[in-house]
This record gives C-alpha cells, structure tokens and sequence, in this order.
C-alpha cells in the first residue's frame, strides 16, 4: 500500500471512531445529568520508521476523555427531582459497589429507599441507603440535608475526585472508580437545587455541526484513497507497459 492511500486509510479510521462518539453523544442529548465523550487526536509513528515520518506517520485517535463541564439546569417542580450546581456527583449503591451519577431523577421504591431510575438506593453520607416515609412530603436542603415533617432523616452524601481520569463511565449515567480502594472527598462549594434536574452536556447544535464536518473528512479521504489506488494503477500499468 502506497504513504498516501495508507495515511488516508488510518484517518478513515479515526473518523469513524469519532462517528461512533458523536452518535452516543446525539443519542443521549436527552439524557439526564449525561456527560459527553470526546476525542483526542494524534500521530503514529511507527518504530521501524528509520527518521522517515512521511511514509510512517499515520494519524490516530489517542485516547477518549468524558466532558465533565455542567449542563443547564432544568426546573421540573418535583420534589424528588436534584440537580448539582458545581462539582461533584450523587453517590449511590450499584450492584458491585458505589457508583455515582449527576442524574438526580429519584423515587421512592417500596422499601421506602430513595432511589435512582435504575432502581440503585441513593447513598447517605454514611454510606448507608437513605430511607424516606411514604406520601410525605420532601424537603432537600442546598447542603443535602433531607428533611420530613420538618424532622432532618439524612444527608445526601455528594462527593468529587481529585482528578476525572480517576472515574470510568457504567453505562450512560453512572461512574465507577478505577480504583475501588479509592475514597472520594466531599464536594465543596456545591449546592443541591431541589425541584430541579441537570441536562445533558452534549450541545445538540454544535454536535450537528461536528457530525457534519466529520462526515465531509470521511469524504475527502475516501476520495484521497481513489485517487492512490488509480495512481497505483497506472503506475503498474505503465511498468507493464515497458
């Protein structure tokens, strides 16, 4: 394979991986507290290049990284609707251990436990589910503290990482940490917005748009890879010829 059609075959491929991101993003734009993926990009050199970078540098998608920033609070006016102003993530009990998650869509199951959508008990900050009694009234301080009846019943136990690379996606709402020994601290100058739900941080518009441009790259290489395969042919063509 000729330098051209092959540089042009590997940006084929980071480009479709770069589809893959956008269309997870653009399925999820409606998802509750959902955190966008993106992309870096970068060169390959392959090791056997021998200082010779054009006929050996293929470009690549480095790694992934998921976009933390926040997403524009929407009002619902329930009760059991939270939403997090800064930092920080809802910490609940998933069925191999803690995951945490900025969607704060709770109920209440049967058991009385304040859940998650999923049906994942909504931790305290000791750890423990928290406990809510039936057809009564919920009040959720900006600090967590949940009160009935005016009587305080537990504290939502909200946290944050030193560092994003620290936590890996479970599913489309939900993080773990990579290290399960690894004890978040608690998240500072964050506020608990009752009656109130965070969208997703994938901008509709601006992911159309990147779609669009991903889309024409896709165009342009496949052409560039045409036009390496023609240039391959004539030249085997006119060797033949001689």
């Amino acid at each position: 394979m000729d330098p051209m059609t092959a540089t042009a075959a590997s940006g084929l491929r980071a480009r479709m991986e770069s589809l893959d991101l956008l269309a997870n993003n653009i399925a999820n734009a409606s998802t509750g507290g959902y955190k966008a993926d993106r992309e870096f990009y970068s060169l390959y050199t392959a090791p056997e290049a021998g200082g010779n970078d054009f006929l050996s540098t293929m470009p690549v998608i480095e790694k992934n990284y998921t976009d933390h920033t926040q997403g524009a609070l929407q009002h619902t006016g329930n009760a059991l609707d939270v939403a997090l102003h800064g930092r920080g993530f809802f910490a609940v009990n998933g069925p191999n251990g803690p995951l945490y998650t900025r969607n704060g869509n709770f109920r209440v199951s049967a058991a009385s436990q304040l859940t998650t959508a999923d049906g994942y008990a909504v931790r305290d900050t000791t750890g423990a589910a928290l406990t809510v009694q039936l057809g009564r009234g919920v009040e959720i301080a900006a600090d967590g503290t949940v009160t009935q009846d005016g009587n305080p019943i537990g504290k939502l136990e909200v946290v944050d990482f030193t560092s994003a690379a620290d936590l890996t996606k479970q599913g489309a709402n939900y993080f773990r940490a990579l290290d399960p020994a690894a004890k978040p601290g608690t998240a500072t100058g964050t506020s608990v917005e009752q009656g109130n739900l965070e969208a997703s941080n994938t901008g509709t518009a601006e992911s159309a748009v990147r779609l669009v441009n991903v889309m024409r790259q896709f165009e342009m290489l496949q052409k560039a890879v045409l036009i390496g395969g023609d240039m391959s042919k004539k030249a085997i063509e006119d060797v033949a010829k001689v």
